[in-house]
């Protein structure tokens, strides 16, 4: 049965405590009393008596209990100061950051991952910092040449941070060491280099050793950085000798079109000059097949020939005379005939004859292969020859005897 209850005979006690009521009525609780049961407690937690003493008056008693409450409220702001203190120690590191602790400044060796992380206030100081942002500068300045010209020069530098504890922790201003450091790594590499150099093809080469010379310098000083790439954006020449410059520049870029010209030009000869020289080389290496393919057929029929001649001299040399005047005479176009009786030589002008009887006939000019033809010619050349002796029917009987 419940306390509160109607029948309750008072066996049942007050759940908040003491088991008085007032006026001996059922109702709520006293609340004074309940704040003085809460006090007491409160107290006894922090090492309070929460009684006061029985001689004294009611003066006395006052005194005792703003004492104790003075205490209890002094523990709870403790405890709330404590609750904020540990929340105040919970921080959030990003994907791209790293974190380093300095644990009451000395550095602890381990790196913060990216999360939620919680280090005690006060106690640790967490520094963030962005490895993966790609950092960039820029330094414009005029300097002087190795050959004692002064350029005016803008070099980017790119970087990125590699060792977050040496960025923190070896170096006090990481930024300005990289500030002083790149000023003098440009310095010295422009004062190593010639002014035209700069100016035209050795841009890329001053990038270069102005990179490795301030990755040396960071490495030195422990700032952990990383130097990603330096770029030189611009070199100009000082304004007195500025059109000059342009001037040598165009030079150099026409001296290269010229160039570009003549290679293009030798690219499309060469080819050529070697297409011609395989060709002239086949062309040769074809006649020499063909002079000894026709050598040996030569000596074949020479061979042959000789077995012929040593069987029938008279009729092989006979044979070998005609077909010898043969040969000469069909390609002929004149006839020297030497007259029998004289110094003098009669002219056949062949060529003109046939040109005059085949222009009449519609031949065309063509050389007479046929013995009809050659009987036509012959009987055109019967006014022109002298009379015929024994020697010369002889010889036109031969002459005919071929013809047939």
């Amino acid at each position: 049965m419940a306390w509160n209850e109607p029948g309750n005979n008072g066996d049942n006690k007050d759940p908040w405590g003491g088991g008085g009521r007032r006026g001996g009525n059922d109702g709520p609780p006293d609340i004074d009393e309940v704040v003085k049961n809460l006090t007491k407690k409160i107290n006894s937690l922090f090492g309070g008596s929460g009684k006061s003493s029985g001689g004294s008056g009611s003066g006395s008693g006052g005194s005792g209990g703003g004492m104790t409450l003075n205490t209890g409220m002094l523990g709870g702001l403790l405890l709330a100061v404590v609750v904020v203190w540990a929340f105040m120690g919970f921080y959030t590191v990003d994907e791209a950051e790293r974190g380093v602790i300095l644990r009451f400044g000395k550095v602890r060796n381990d790196v913060v991952m990216p999360g939620l992380h919680w280090n005690p206030p006060i106690i640790d100081e967490v520094t963030k910092v962005n490895v993966q942002r790609l950092n960039s500068r820029q330094f414009v300045n005029d300097m002087l040449t190795t050959d004692e010209n002064i350029i005016s020069l803008t070099v980017t530098v790119q970087y990125r941070i590699q060792d977050p504890i040496s960025y923190v922790i070896a170096v006090q201003d990481p930024e300005l060491s990289l500030q002083n450091a790149s000023e003098s790594a440009i310095r010295h590499i422009v004062g190593e280099n010639f002014m035209d150099q700069i100016l035209t093809t050795g841009r890329a080469a001053v990038a270069d050793d102005v990179e490795e010379r301030l990755q040396d310098y960071m490495n030195t000083y422990q700032t952990g950085i990383l130097v990603s790439q330096v770029n030189v954006t611009d070199a100009q020449p000082p304004n007195a000798v500025r059109a000059a410059f342009d001037d040598v520049i165009r030079a150099r870029e026409d001296e290269q079109r010229v160039q570009n010209q003549a290679q293009q030009y030798a690219n499309q000869i060469i080819p050529e000059a070697r297409g011609e020289a395989q060709q002239t080389i086949e062309q040769a290496n074809g006649y020499k097949q063909e002079v000894i393919a026709e050598a040996q057929g030569d000596a074949a029929r020479f061979n042959q020939l000789l077995a012929e001649y040593r069987k029938a001299p008279e009729v092989t040399r006979e044979r070998l005379y005609i077909d010898a005047i043969e040969s000469v005479m069909s390609s002929a176009s004149k006839i020297m005939v030497d007259v029998e009786g004289g110094n003098n030589m009669m002219y056949l002008p062949l060529d003109k004859i046939l040109e005059q009887g085949n222009a009449a006939a519609g031949t065309g000019g063509a050389i007479p292969s046929s013995s009809r033809e050659l009987q036509d010619l012959a009987n055109r050349l019967a006014p022109y020859l002298p009379a015929p002796t024994n020697a010369n029917s002889v010889d036109r009987s031969r002459l005919s005897r071929r013809g047939n």
